[in-house]
């Protein structure tokens, strides 16, 4: 049975993996959600598939790195339908490789997407959210940040700093107008793969992928359990990862 129907959630990286699967799921619980993604036509599929079983979701083709973007998004939001409470901030992308590398263009492309993303993501939705007097901000972190091992130091450190940056916005924003949760996922049935320009790396993540990786609706619904929560509590931070991962 819908228990989000007063919800208007939006979603970046939704035109797959986590935020594609968080999109079906707070869908079929009654929220509306507006897709935010760079691939036109893999976000108007999954609208078109809400909206056959009868879900409410729009799309607005979204580049993170853009401000302007980010503003137009929740903009879309406000103006299809009155309003925005949740911002899924989701998308991200992986260059990983030992730092004697020196890849500054990946590393550039992480801190772009992975923590200025999510700044823009907050620069749009934090007034819109103090207006209406109540907001939620969800974030895609990683267990990468929790385990630092080899290869992953900037991507690691990309999703610590937004670790850092979403709780000190909690202790600035105890109010009870805003509500922060970053969600950490281990491995996890996603495209990310896709985006590690190193041969080696991409294979490797790959295969531990194919081995033991959840599916994404298996963080769907970790994000959903933090955005059902009354208005006057707060999942600040989640881990979610497969049972045989070290």
């Amino acid at each position: 049975m819908p228990v989000m129907n007063e919800k208007v959630v939006a979603i970046t990286g939704a035109s797959s993996g986590i935020g594609e699967a968080t999109a079906r799921l707070l869908a079929a619980r009654g929220a509306a959600v507006v897709l935010g993604a760079r691939r036109a036509d893999r976000l108007d599929a999954v609208v078109e598939e809400i909206r056959g079983g009868g879900g409410r979701a729009i799309a607005c083709v979204t580049d993170v790195t853009r401000r302007s973007d980010l503003d137009r998004l929740v903009q879309r939001a406000v103006d299809e339908f009155g309003r925005l409470d949740v911002l899924v901030s989701n998308a991200g992308v992986a260059k990983l490789g030992p730092v004697a590398e020196v890849d500054v263009d990946g590393w550039s492309a992480m801190i772009d997407v992975n923590v200025r993303g999510v700044l823009h993501g907050i620069a749009a939705a934090l007034p819109v959210f103090r207006r209406e007097g109540r907001g939620h901000l969800v974030t895609t972190v990683s267990t990468a940040g929790l385990k630092i091992v080899p290869t992953q130091a900037v991507y690691a450190g990309t999703k610590n700093a937004v670790r850092t940056i979403m709780e000190a916005l909690r202790q600035e924003s105890t109010d009870g107008v805003l509500r922060t949760t970053s969600v950490s996922p281990g491995f996890v049935r996603t495209e990310l793969a896709d985006s590690i320009d190193d041969a080696g790396q991409r294979e490797q993540i790959r295969r531990r992928v194919e081995e033991f990786a959840l599916d994404p609706a298996a963080v769907a619904r970790a994000i959903a359990f933090a955005i059902e929560q009354p208005d006057d509590v707060e999942i600040g931070d989640i881990t979610i990862r497969p049972a045989v991962q070290n």
